[in-house]
Order: C-alpha cells, then sequence, then structure tokens
C-alpha cells in the first residue's frame, strides 16, 4: 500500500495555463493522486470564493486561500488570519484622501468602497472570474477580512509600506496591490495543514510558480517549480518541471515519483 502523501498546488501559472484553463493532463493526474490515497489541497493567493468551481471539478476540499490566511481542512475552517481592524481603518482614510479605491475580501465575497473605478475593472478582469465587486464601503465593518486589495500605480504604495507595519503589500498587477497581514505566507498556512494531517516532511510536496510561492518552495521538503517560473523560483525549489502548457503537473508529479 502506497504511504500516503500531501501535496499542494498553486493555481494561477501551475494548475491553470496562462488562459486561465485547466490542461487535460493536470486534471487527469489530480484524479490519479486522489485515487492512490493521497491527500491533494490548494494553496492560492486567490480567495476561496475565486476558485470555487475548480475545487468542484477536481474535488478538492482542502485549501490554503489568501496567501495562508484562510485554511480549510477537508471543508473545516482549521485556521484565520485577518486584517488588523483599526490599521484597516486608518489605511482606508488614507487611501479615499489619495484617491486610491479599495476592495475589501473576506472568505465569502468582495466589496469596493466606491461605486466603479477603471483599475478595479482591468485588474480584476484579468483574472477571468466573472465576478467583480460590489460597492459597500461599509463591508470592512463587523466581520473578519483576509485580504484588501489597493488600486494605485507602480511605485504610489510605497507610501502605505511606510505608515501601515502590520500590513505586507505585494504587487500583482500593474494597478493593483494585495494588502495581507504582515508576515503571513502560504508556507504558515501549510504548516497549519500538515500538523493536522500529522504527514512528514518527506511525504510533503507542492508545486508554484510565483513570487508568493517562493516560502512555501523554501520550506516544503518536496518542492517542484514549473518550467515558467522566474529563476528564484526555480532556484528555490528541488525539482524543476515543465511549463503549465507543457503538461507540467504531470511531468512534475512523474519526476516526484508520485505518479
Amino acid at each position: 500500500m502506497t504511504e500516503q502523501s500531501v501535496i499542494f498546488f498553486d493555481i494561477d501559472g501551475t494548475l491553470l495555463d496562462h488562459h486561465k484553463e485547466l490542461p487535460a493532463t493536470a486534471k487527469e493526474a489530480i484524479f490519479q493522486l486522489k485515487e492512490k490515497g493521497h491527500v491533494v489541497a490548494i494553496a492560492t493567493g486567490r480567495a476561496p470564493f475565486m476558485y470555487a468551481d475548480l475545487r468542484e471539478e477536481l474535488g478538492i476540499h482542502s485549501y490554503v486561500s489568501y496567501n495562508g490566511q484562510y485554511v480549510v481542512l477537508e471543508g473545516e475552517v482549521i485556521y484565520t488570519n485577518p486584517l488588523n481592524k483599526s490599521s484597516l481603518l486608518n489605511f482606508t482614510e488614507k487611501a479615499l484622501h489619495n484617491n486610491h479605491p479599495v476592495v475589501y475580501m473576506d472568505h465569502e465575497d468582495m466589496r469596493a468602497n466606491v461605486p466603479e473605478h477603471p483599475y478595479i475593472n482591468e485588474s480584476i478582469a484579468s483574472l477571468k472570474i466573472n465576478q467583480f465587486p460590489t460597492h459597500d464601503p461599509y463591508y470592512y465593518q463587523d466581520r473578519a477580512l483576509y485580504q484588501t486589495l489597493l488600486f494605485c500605480a507602480e511605485g504610489e504604495e510605497k507610501q502605505y509600506e511606510r505608515e501601515f507595519k502590520d500590513f505586507d503589500f505585494v504587487r500583482w498587477h500593474p494597478v493593483s496591490v494585495d494588502v495581507v497581514p504582515k508576515g503571513g505566507s502560504k508556507a504558515i498556512g501549510i504548516e497549519k495543514m500538515v500538523e493536522k494531517l500529522e504527514i512528514p516532511r518527506e511525504r510533503q510536496y507542492a508545486f508554484g510558480d510565483g513570487l508568493n510561492d517562493l516560502e512555501m518552495l523554501s520550506s516544503i521538503e518536496n518542492s517542484v517549480a514549473m518550467g515558467n517560473a522566474e529563476e528564484v523560483i526555480k532556484l528555490a525549489a528541488k525539482y524543476v518541471t515543465h511549463s503549465v502548457d507543457d503538461d507540467g503537473i504531470y511531468h512534475g508529479l512523474k519526476m516526484t515519483g508520485l505518479l
């Protein structure tokens, strides 16, 4: 009998190709992993509601969302790390003063503090999720938020980085920046999950391609960088597989001996 392993997959540029589509070989490979009794999980910067269809298609019920801030194991929430409320309020006031829109995100939805803005439309459209934030400037009240999006030109986030030490600012688009709790990462979220699973380090695997995968690939013993990853990501990983557009998931799983 095969010993149980856990395999974490990033989404964009890893599971999904550059057209935001799931390659047939990746889907088949994941079903094979599950048939062998392995735990298959997602580790992403996305909000849970942004990949509900993908989880359903693959039958995956364990996931690390918001780069480690919201962790679910087999449908049960096991760890959350929300944004500091008072810092978020001050941050919002400064962003309003600078005419920089903000989108608030919890585990269920996202709402914008302005009715409409071209930066919001441009960046959210690039995710190809057919979902845009509606207007609710008070969505930050009375709920836990795990990420906020700040919309500004490159370099304009520097003033926020200097002032708001509770947050990390990670640019993901020319006009948009992720705002997340300081020091949070996929690696921390994964740690919370594997503690519950009690699967040893030598049977932990992770696939990724982006800068937000760096800590995950550095900390997981059997880490796999996609062929389309930047050089710094490849250097952090134990293995480098083919590009996402060239059956990278399938080849990476063969390379590690999981398939």
